[in-house]
């Protein structure tokens, strides 16, 4: 075998209480549609052939080293317990440890049935693999924490959803893949052992300056708040915020039914799952208050003196909304090419942003079309974007640095819905160069590229996304 990856799998040495050997499913006729060239280099994997990396990232061939599994877990699925899901269609290989000196998960997505797949196939398709292979290597351009692409496949097999879909594996890299479901599981069985190892574990691999269940809970917090205050300041949504989706390392992780703002509203709900608008834009940062008081109650399981764990746990939750705030206006005060903090601030970006909902501001063009006079474009009444514009520029004074800090701040490309919709469509077809396209164009976000100016264009009314699916 010519592709080597060296393998260093922590995890794996665990009791097997944590997760299940299981192998991947052989596939019918893999085809390696797209490799992470830069990310392998990083992972310090040595590429090999291209129909042997097929059939490694399709799960036809185990490489030295792998040990595969799939892991366990619970979680809070919009706000309701599941006392037991897993990895589905998920199989860990194994571990790395990068050039940087990181340990690193990889894992097949859609690699087949598992002991936790409850009656589902265990695929994907070639949708969802796509559209998680573009959004997560955009969102690491953007300089957001995120899971990311290691390679796509396709499977050559149907995937029986409402109807026949190409099949599809996504290998995906992660800090690791454990979650806040990851210790629910084992506090609400009471098994106070095994919370606890999973908590050293959890604690020596990402947060080796925490001390015990307390520390650890800290740094999830402080990581999850940064994480959650980046999504909002490129519109993102995630769209999916179970507990079993939010990882301890502060990644983002499981893009489902994820979508980018257009026309900014704060209620902007795309998951057709989310039929009551729990995980909307504006709610995210109070789910991720929700989720870590989750954590903060499996980890309590493991403390001798329950009531002060109890009181220590909610000052260290009560205190996430402001840290939250914090990290999103110094966040925010960039976007509007602010310097310096001042403490008439939050009501001027609120201002701002309560314009844009009235008049159907594109949320990623008005900000980056701050840096020009073309801002009051967006608006559908640019007299009301005039008005803010005085306060704004009396708040400015020095215009020095203003435009640069302003497109350092705010990105002129995302992935838009519409064009992810369309790259699916044309993949389907096996037709890969809007794919190729858009990984090349997000790679570089923050730069203006002209000759690619259609792809920061709105979607038109008959391109509208209302509505994005897990694929599962």
């Amino acid at each position: 075998m010519t592709l080597l990856i060296p393998f260093d799998n922590s995890f794996a040495r665990l009791p097997p209480v944590f997760f299940s050997a299981q192998a991947p499913s052989p596939v019918k006729e893999p085809r390696l549609v797209a490799f992470n060239d830069d990310l392998a280099a990083l992972l310090q994997i040595t590429p090999g052939e291209t129909l042997e990396m097929a059939q490694v990232f399709a799960g036809n061939q185990v490489p030295e080293g792998a040990e595969p599994l799939a892991q366990l877990y619970a979680g809070h699925q919009f706000g309701n317990y599941n006392p037991q899901l897993g990895d589905g269609r998920a199989v860990l290989l194994g571990e790395t440890i990068g050039a940087d000196g990181k340990r690193r998960d990889i894992q097949l997505k859609g690699a087949g049935r598992t002991p936790y797949s409850r009656g589902g196939d265990g695929r994907a398709w070639l949708g969802p693999v796509l559209r998680e292979y573009v959004v997560s290597e955009a969102m690491h351009a953007l300089g957001i924490p995120t899971t990311r692409a290691l390679a796509a496949v396709e499977t050559g097999e149907p995937v029986y959803r409402e109807q026949a879909l190409p099949g599809a594996v996504l290998t995906r890299v992660a800090a690791s893949h454990l979650r806040v479901g990851t210790f629910q599981i084992f506090a609400a069985r009471g098994d106070v052992r095994s919370l606890t190892q999973l908590t050293d574990y959890a604690i020596q691999r990402h947060y080796p300056q925490a001390v015990g269940p307390m520390g650890l809970l800290t740094a999830v917090r402080d990581a999850q708040a940064d994480l959650i205050a980046r999504w909002m300041s490129v519109g993102f949504i995630h769209g999916v915020m179970n507990t079993d989706n939010c990882a301890i390392s502060g990644e983002t992780i499981d893009y489902g039914p994820c979508a980018f703002l257009d026309v900014y509203h704060p209620q902007t709900v795309f998951s057709s799952i989310d039929r009551g608008g729990r995980y909307a834009y504006a709610n995210q940062p109070d789910i991720a208050v929700w989720n870590l008081a989750q954590l903060a109650t499996a980890l309590i399981g493991q403390m001798d003196d329950k009531d002060a764990a109890v009181e220590e746990a909610t000052e260290i939750v009560h205190a996430m909304p402001g840290i939250i705030q914090g990290h999103w206006l110094d966040l925010f005060r960039g976007k509007l090419g602010l310097a310096e903090p001042h403490e008439a601030d939050m009501e001027l970006i609120t201002s701002l942003m309560v314009r844009m909902a009235e008049n159907q501001a594109d949320f990623t063009n008005t900000f980056r079309a701050l840096a020009t006079p073309r801002a009051r474009d967006q608006f559908t009444d640019p007299a009301a974007f005039d008005a803010w514009e005085a306060e704004w520029a009396a708040r400015l004074g020095d215009q020095t640095g203003v435009r640069a800090r302003i497109e350092a701040a705010n990105p002129a490309f995302i992935p838009r819905n519409h064009r992810i919709e369309q790259m699916i469509s044309a993949a389907v077809k096996d037709d890969y160069a809007l794919f190729d396209r858009l990984n090349a164009v997000l790679a570089r976000p923050f730069d203006d590229q002209p000759e690619n100016a259609d792809l920061s264009r709105p979607p038109t009314v008959d391109e509208v996304v209302p509505a994005t699916f897990c694929g599962t």
